[in-house]
C-alpha cells in the first residue's frame, strides 16, 4: 500500500474511534464556532427551493429525496414498527439537519476549490476499503453510518468524499484541527467560502450562519411543518 493510502487508512481508523458525528472536522468543530452572521432568508424570489448556495438550487423535492432515502434505509434495516417509530422519534430533526450537510458539503467544496484540493476516486475506495475491514464488511460499514451518522448506503461514498476533501483542506492550510488555532484556520476559508456563495435559506428551514457556516433557526413561528407517517414528513425539529 503506498504512503498516502496508509495515510488515509490511518486517518480513517482515528476518525471512527474518535468522531461522533458525521464529520470529523465538519461538524464537530461547528459547535466551537459561535457570533452569527446571517444571510438573508427570505426565499421569495425562489420559489420550490429549500436553499439557494450560489447559482445551485437545492429543491424541496431534493431535500425531501434525501430524507425518504435515510427513512426508507431505517425502515429497511428495522422492521420491527415500534423499533422504527423509536428511531424516528430520537431523529425528529432530519429534515433540518440533512439540509445542513447538503448545504455544508457545498461550503466545504467552494473552500476546498478555492485552495487546490480534490478527492479522487482512488481515494475513496482505499478510505472505504479501511473503514469496511474495521467494520467487519460493507453491510456492517453502512448500517453503522446509517445508525450513528445519518448516511443512506448509497450516498457512503459521498460521505466519504467529503471527510477526505475537509482532511486535506486543512492540511492544505496548515490547520491543526486538534487546537483552537487551527480550528479557527479552517473554519475561516469555510466562512469565506460562505460569502462568496451566498447562501440563501428557505425560513421554514431558518438561516444560514455565514461565520460558523452552519444553519440557525429563523424566529418564523408560523411555520411549522406536519408530520406524515412512514419514510415522508418527519416533524422538523431543532438541531
Amino acid at each position: 500500500m503506498c504512503s498516502e493510502a496508509q495515510s488515509l487508512h490511518r486517518e480513517a481508523h482515528l476518525h471512527r474511534r474518535s468522531s461522533r458525528r458525521r464529520s470529523a472536522l465538519v461538524l464537530t468543530a461547528a459547535a466551537l464556532v459561535a457570533a452569527p452572521l446571517l444571510t438573508a432568508c427570505g426565499n421569495e424570489a425562489h420559489p420550490g427551493a429549500a436553499a439557494v448556495v450560489g447559482k445551485q438550487r437545492i429543491t424541496v423535492a431534493q431535500l425531501e429525496n434525501r430524507v425518504n432515502e435515510v427513512r426508507s434505509a431505517q425502515r429497511a434495516a428495522l422492521p420491527d414498527d415500534r423499533q422504527y417509530e423509536q428511531v424516528v422519534a430520537k431523529t425528529g430533526g432530519l429534515t433540518r439537519s440533512t439540509l445542513h450537510t447538503m448545504v455544508l458539503d457545498k461550503v466545504l467544496h467552494r473552500a476546498a476549490r478555492d485552495a487546490g484540493v480534490s478527492v479522487s476516486r482512488k481515494e475513496i475506495q482505499t478510505m472505504r476499503g479501511g473503514l469496511e475491514e474495521q467494520a467487519s464488511g460493507r453491510k456492517a460499514l453502512e448500517a453503522q453510518w446509517l445508525q450513528e451518522y445519518g448516511v443512506a448506503p448509497q450516498r457512503l461514498d459521498d460521505s466519504i468524499r467529503t471527510e477526505i476533501e475537509a482532511q486535506k483542506l486543512a492540511r492544505k492550510l496548515g490547520a491543526d484541527m486538534n487546537a483552537r488555532e487551527g480550528q479557527d484556520i479552517f473554519w475561516s476559508a469555510l466562512s469565506k467560502a460562505s460569502k462568496k456563495l451566498d447562501i440563501d435559506l428557505n425560513p421554514r428551514y431558518g438561516a444560514w450562519d455565514v461565520k460558523a457556516s452552519k444553519r440557525t433557526d429563523a424566529k418564523t413561528p408560523w411555520v411549522r411543518e406536519v408530520s406524515g407517517s412512514g419514510a415522508a414528513g418527519p416533524r422538523m425539529e431543532q438541531l
